[in-house]
């Protein structure tokens, strides 16, 4: 007899990141699926592992901010690490793009590879395949993927100013 997985997967980090961008609006999973570009499947079981890694509250509806921030500052770069990769086109991430954009000067852009994309840069690859256009959709969720990939490819600089926006964008105190 086949035993439930809970380990987390990267497209659980999409679905709690677009569900902080959403704030207190209430949510369902079919429209969560299509905004993320996942199957309603998909949404379900994300749910789960993040309810049962204790990033989700018993509801499934509300994320533990602190606990997801915790993960995020202490253990993504090591869970899902990414080194840049080659040059190509796609959408801007990291430090190319707001709200590190402003902060970060120099360096090579970095990019999720994506045909639609309109910027040239180092590859980053993406939590989860449909992240480029979900982020396209979306602008709030743009930057807090950005942010997250700061983290996993950042210096300490960039790091730390991820760690800063992501938490005044969650609401938590310093």
């Amino acid at each position: 007899m086949k035993g439930v997985n809970y380990q987390m997967k990267p497209q659980d980090i999409l679905l709690l990141l677009r569900i902080i961008r959403l704030g207190d609006e209430s949510w369902t999973q079919l429209p969560m699926a299509e905004a993320l570009g996942m199957s309603q499947s998909e949404v379900s079981e994300a749910v789960a592992r993040a309810k049962y890694a204790g990033l989700l509250d018993y509801t499934g509806k509300r994320v533990m901010k602190q606990s997801l921030m915790d993960f995020l500052q202490y253990g993504l770069r090591y869970v899902f690490p990414q080194r840049p990769g080659p040059m190509v086109r796609g959408v801007p991430t990291s430090h190319s793009t707001p709200p590190l954009q402003d902060e970060i000067l120099g360096g090579e852009p970095y990019v999720w590879p994506y045909a639609k994309g309109t910027q040239r840069g180092q590859a980053i690859e993406p939590l989860y395949s449909s992240v480029p256009s979900a982020a396209l959709r979306d602008p709030d969720l743009h930057e807090l993927l950005a942010l997250v990939d700061a983290l996993r490819v950042g210096q300490a600089r960039e790091q730390n100013i991820a760690i800063r926006e992501l938490k005044k964008r969650m609401q938590l105190g310093e």
